[in-house]
């Protein structure tokens, strides 16, 4: 049996198209859950705006554990219900 593809990795390397990953984030379901606007997770999780948004639109291409676990405790949540794979 052959082994799973793997996305390489994303270079920046002029010309090619970045790797597209298949992770989603859900914090604008889990805000709205949960009635808390992205300004107040930023008060309360000290995570700048702009960082924020990224995730909430979906364009992140990595997050820190910290980060995850400061949005975690701010929303009372879990990794599972802010982040999803997609299936291939």
């Amino acid at each position: 049996m052959s082994e799973p593809r793997r996305a390489k990795a994303d270079n920046g390397a002029p010309g090619e198209e970045p790797v597209k990953h298949r992770i989603e984030c859900h914090l604008d379901r889990v805000l709205a859950q949960r009635g808390m606007t992205l300004t107040e997770l930023s008060r309360r999780t000290g995570i700048t705006m702009a960082n924020l948004s990224i995730l909430k639109t979906n364009k992140a291409k990595a997050i820190r554990f910290s980060t995850l676990t400061a949005i975690c405790d701010a929303l009372d949540t879990t990794p599972a219900e802010l982040i999803t794979i997609k299936p291939l």
